[in-house]
């Protein structure tokens, strides 16, 4: 577009290539300084956390029970074998149980109702049960009478040997702890009884030296009431598990849903309203991702807002700048016609000539200007050395430098103060190139016949300064930043008109400006203050220090 359009951070469209590879890079990496990443994983992980760790604490409480509870039978069934065995075996060398004496023994003994205690011979007959004695029978109420096709443990079902089918599996679950303990080894564990519980059950082994004389089992049937305890306990964690997911997914909602589809909305406006800008006061504040993108937003269109406008005045001024040449010329081919006199129409056709030499370089500026941007842009910022760059910039006037011509012989020096180090810039050397010929060319078109113009390079404190010095009259101090505006000329007397269009300062500054560096015209004085010519100084980065393309609403010439 026009040279009057700004250049928002040049410099990163050149690193888009190293960007793009980096952002691949981190697109699957922990949200390192994100700190909407770190809420949204927080969060979710908290309340799975939550979970998981009231699960395993009760698991574990769980596990602590059953075990406490094994460990409990064991050392009761193991006393209450040894007592059988001292107490109950008659026979020898071939010991045996007597029965009656075992059940007696076994009824002696205070058994918690919670627990069942039974006793069985070296066969697995049942000798004695602790829920079978006469000193025990307990008064309940007996449920209803189930009907045909009800079910037995109050589970719904339509299978009318269920009773039967648990009754078989428990009994056949019994005789195989029973046999496992006659092998001579205690037998622990959980399975299910005849009623359908769950019940912690004990075989012990009676000895006698090495012979097995039968079995003692121990069961305790509060199995279900302690798990039936633990889900009850299980469940305030899993009512703050479902809690925390849920203010998560609130504040989710809240803190990126909205805000995003805010600036959805408010991009449509843009897009369909024809508005100049976003504004979200109240996300672009957030120190996050979404605060960083609404700011990005703003800042877009902002810079959008800046170029339509800087395009408008573009256009304004070129129409004025074209329209002054083309009056002129109106008004010389309408005048040619009454004129007869030789000299006056001599004067005309110079007049003509002139007003055609100065509409083509100001469309030639114009074109440059307008390509300016995208050559900005298509071109990626290089480190090269600034001295080499001046150097063959000089050179080229150098090779067209001939002895009487005018401006032509105004010589071109160079001086490098930068030396020995090599002074590099990080830029684009084709428009950088561009800059200083332009500031050669206007200190040129100052100087008097045979005069100089001076450029050296300078380093201070990490930045290279280039200055270009000429004896020309110098600049008004009301003009110091007048000069870089669109179109601005101030023309040297005895100087052809229209040999300037007034667009090359303003390219100038707008090139160096989007390299992160400065530009600035001042007056040269002599020790009596008196004005002895111009200079302009260009503030550039040296290569590696850090820097940014600065944004100009509208570009100064």
């Amino acid at each position: 577009m026009a040279s009057a359009i700004a250049i928002a951070n040049p410099d990163r469209a050149g690193e888009s290539g190293s960007d793009s590879g980096e952002t691949s890079r981190r697109r699957w990496s922990w949200p390192r300084g994100s700190r909407l990443g770190r809420l949204i994983i927080g969060l979710n992980v908290l309340a799975l956390a939550v979970l998981l760790g009231g699960a395993l604490v009760l698991n574990e409480l769980r596990s602590g029970l059953i075990n406490a509870r094994i460990d409990s039978l064991t050392t009761q069934g193991e006393l209450i074998a040894n007592v059988i065995d001292l107490a109950a075996t008659v026979g020898d060398p071939e010991p045996k149980l007597e029965a009656a004496q075992a059940s007696d023994i076994l009824q002696g003994l205070f058994i918690p109702r919670s627990q069942r205690a039974r006793l069985f011979d070296a066969d697995g007959n049942q000798l004695a049960d602790s829920y079978v004695v006469a000193d025990r029978v307990e008064s309940r109420v007996l449920p209803p009478a189930h009907k045909p096709g009800q079910p037995a443990f109050g589970l719904p079902t339509r299978d009318p040997d269920a009773k039967p089918k648990a009754i078989e599996a428990a009994r056949e679950a019994l005789a195989a702890e029973i046999a496992q303990a006659r092998l001579g080894a205690p037998v622990a564990g959980t399975r299910r009884a005849e009623n359908g519980e769950r019940v912690v059950s004990v075989s012990i082994p009676i000895q006698h030296v090495r012979a097995v004389l039968g079995v003692l089992t121990l069961e305790a049937g509060d199995v279900d009431q302690i798990i039936s305890a633990e889900r009850k306990a299980l469940l305030p964690f899993a009512l703050i598990a479902v809690v925390t997911t849920l203010i998560s997914s609130f504040l989710l909602n809240r803190l990126v849903a909205q805000p995003v589809l805010r600036m959805a909305r408010a991009a449509d406006r843009v897009r369909l309203d024809g508005a100049r800008a976003i504004s979200l006061p109240d996300i672009s504040g957030r120190k996050d991702e979404l605060g960083d993108l609404s700011r990005a937003l703003e800042e877009m269109t902002d810079s959008m807002s800046e170029r339509m406008d800087a395009i408008e005045r573009f256009a304004a001024d070129v129409a004025h700048e074209i329209k002054n040449p083309l009056t002129s010329i109106r008004s010389a081919i309408e005048t040619l016609d009454l004129v007869t006199d030789p000299a006056a129409r001599a004067r005309l056709l110079a007049i003509l000539q002139q007003d055609v030499s100065r509409l083509d370089r100001l469309v030639t500026d114009i074109s440059n200007a307008s390509r300016l941007d995208a050559e900005l842009s298509r071109e990626a910022p290089r480190s090269f050395e600034l001295n080499l760059l001046l150097l063959e910039v000089i050179h080229l006037y150098e090779a067209q430098l001939r002895p009487g011509d005018a401006p032509g012989s105004v010589r071109v020096s160079f001086e490098n103060k930068a030396a020995p180090q090599a002074a590099r810039v990080m830029a684009r050397e084709t428009p950088m190139g561009q800059v200083f010929r332009n500031l050669i060319d206007n200190a040129r078109s100052f100087s008097a016949a045979d005069g100089e113009v001076r450029v050296v390079l300078a380093r201070d404190h990490g930045r290279l300064i280039v200055t270009v010095d000429d004896d020309g009259p110098g600049i008004p101090p009301e003009n110091l930043e007048t000069i870089f505006e669109r179109f601005y000329t101030s023309r040297p007397k005895g100087k052809a008109f229209g040999g300037n269009s007034g667009l090359g300062l303003s390219i100038a500054r707008q090139i160096v400006e989007a390299h992160g560096g400065v530009m600035r015209a001042e007056n040269r004085k002599d020790a009596d203050g008196r004005v002895i010519g111009a200079r302009f100084r260009v503030d550039l980065p040296e290569a590696g220090a850090h820097h940014h393309g600065h944004h100009q609403g509208g570009a100064r010439e």
